[in-house]
């Protein structure tokens, strides 16, 4: 396999609700807050953009309108389809109801409230050397209470997914980043809400499961001071 990133649809997900955020962003979806003037979801857009990939499918549901019309026709070199949903339907649903959308193998899934610096790249080589069916895009942390631990083994291959927990404690976390092959869609109830964090992941530990680390820390706009937080590290020219 010799898996390119212009061969590779990125679905973006970008359909949650966003309530933690709403004191300081209730006008638009979480994804379209604003930093240095331009929504955090065309930040991710164009990080995907420079590591060449060109076709996305964005996985919309709160407030839809606003995310499909800044994205009309604005950049003549990609492909921006939107995924509509008509009610909430979790990570896991979202990639399912966008299934006929999705023309790769293997595709990408990213989060559209979290970025990681990360060589997307590498990421491929690593999705490929390992002949992966799930790869996972892993952080450390040293606090992993807001977004639970994931335990590698030889060779990165993902041993457990644990649970957020109360206490601190370092780790690996979920950078909000995945390479999936195309039969992982078989595996998702069609048309139902289902999490891929809850119920999918903790169900695929006996497959060919990869974490891939990376160096950067994941930056969230989760929480109105994680919002603020990415927006001094881009403001920083990050």
């Amino acid at each position: 396999m010799n898996t390119k990133p212009s061969q590779v649809d990125v679905v973006v997900l970008c359909g949650g609700l966003g309530t933690r955020l709403r004191e300081v962003v209730s006008d638009r979806p979480k994804p379209m807050a604003l930093i240095e003037n331009r929504p955090f979801l065309e930040i991710l857009i164009q990080n995907f953009r420079r590591a060449g990939f060109r076709r996305f499918v964005l996985c919309t549901g709160h407030l839809s309108d606003s995310v499909e019309a800044h994205f009309a026709n604005r950049y003549s070199d990609l492909s921006i389809v939107i995924s509509e949903e008509n009610r909430p339907l979790g990570t896991a649903g979202a990639i399912k109801n966008a299934e006929h959308r999705i023309h790769s193998n293997p595709f990408m899934v990213a989060n559209g409230d979290s970025y990681c610096d990360v060589d997307l790249e590498a990421f491929c080589r690593f999705h490929d050397l390992h002949r992966a069916f799930l790869s996972i895009l892993l952080a450390r942390s040293q606090d992993t209470r807001d977004y639970g631990r994931i335990e590698v083994g030889e060779a990165g291959r993902i041993t457990t997914f644990v649970e957020k927990s109360q206490g601190t404690r370092p780790g690996l976390i979920n950078a909000g980043i995945y390479l999936f092959e195309k039969s992982i869609l078989q595996q998702i109830p069609a048309d139902r809400k289902t999490s891929l964090e809850h119920e999918i992941f903790p169900e695929l530990v006996s497959e060919e499961c990869f974490g891939y680390v990376g160096a950067s820390p994941v930056l969230d706009i989760g929480t109105p001071e994680r919002y603020r937080r990415a927006s001094t590290y881009f403001a920083a020219g990050a």
